[in-house]
């Protein structure tokens, strides 16, 4: 819940600049940014002025292993006892 919060908060204050390169958003950019690599190759638009969408599918992804994933770990735990 919290990498989701903080996806959204990095993708707002990346629309100001003074906010992304202050003490808070480098730190924000260094908990976000393993997130969100993996997802930046996919943009709306050509390369100099596409819109990176990689925000949005980072966040999705973490909704769907919360919602499908980590249940599934949790049942397997429960019924091996541990």
């Amino acid at each position: 819940m919290l990498l989701g919060y903080a996806i959204v908060l990095q993708a707002l204050m990346s629309w100001v600049p003074q906010l992304s390169n202050s003490r808070f958003g480098r730190l924000l950019n260094d908990i976000t940014e393993p997130l969100l690599r993996p997802f930046q190759r996919f943009q709306i638009g050509g390369r100099g002025f596409g819109i990176d969408i990689s925000p949005i599918l980072a966040y999705f992804a973490l909704y769907l292993i919360r919602l499908l994933v980590l249940p599934m770990i949790l049942n397997t735990l429960l019924r091996l006892g541990l």
